[in-house]
């Protein structure tokens, strides 16, 4: 990624969309201070696209029927209980 100081970025915008949209993010900093950075529509889109909720995640997964899951427990006590 490449930087640039504001001044720069503004006398030489083009060159910096042109970068930008190859697929170059462009870091433009502001009194030697990161500030904000340049990148190309597809990759803006990709990055703010909204996830799948965890409920849509868990819908889509695969469902199992009770008795086809192999589950024992253990009959012994966690810990010993304490007898009064």
């Amino acid at each position: 990624m490449r930087t640039w100081q504001l001044q720069e970025a503004k006398a030489r915008f083009s060159e910096l969309v042109r970068e930008a949209e190859g697929g170059q993010a462009q870091l433009v900093s502001k009194h030697g201070v990161p500030s904000v950075v340049v990148v190309d529509v597809a990759t803006y889109e990709r990055l703010t696209a909204p996830g799948r909720s965890l409920v849509d995640a868990l819908l889509e997964a695969p469902r199992f029927e009770t008795d086809e899951l192999a589950i024992e427990r253990d009959p012994s006590p966690a810990r010993p209980s304490e007898a009064s």
